[in-house]
């Protein structure tokens, strides 16, 4: 019984997602990448690049079929999106 209730436990922890509308809605352009995953998480997918010493990354975080993305210059967001595939 014991066993089934931390199978139970672990589920529903499991089931918490951070990628929700809710959490997207929080997030503004000119927030450092830090500000960002405190809300969201470590993204799922990063790509980031240099050039001419203006650093870019393109990040996004998924969780069934939402994904939220952001793009982030120079470690502040500049634009972001949320889609349902």
């Amino acid at each position: 019984m014991k066993r089934l209730l931390v199978l139970f436990a672990l589920l529903l922890l499991a089931a918490c997602s951070k990628i929700t509308a809710e959490n997207y809605q929080k997030l503004e352009s000119g927030m450092s990448r830090a500000e960002v995953v405190a809300i969201l998480g470590e993204p799922t997918q990063s790509d980031a690049g240099s050039l001419l010493g203006i650093k870019s990354e393109s990040a996004s975080w998924q969780n069934g079929n939402t994904v939220i993305s952001g793009q982030f210059v120079n470690g502040k967001l500049l634009t972001h999106g949320m889609q349902k595939q």
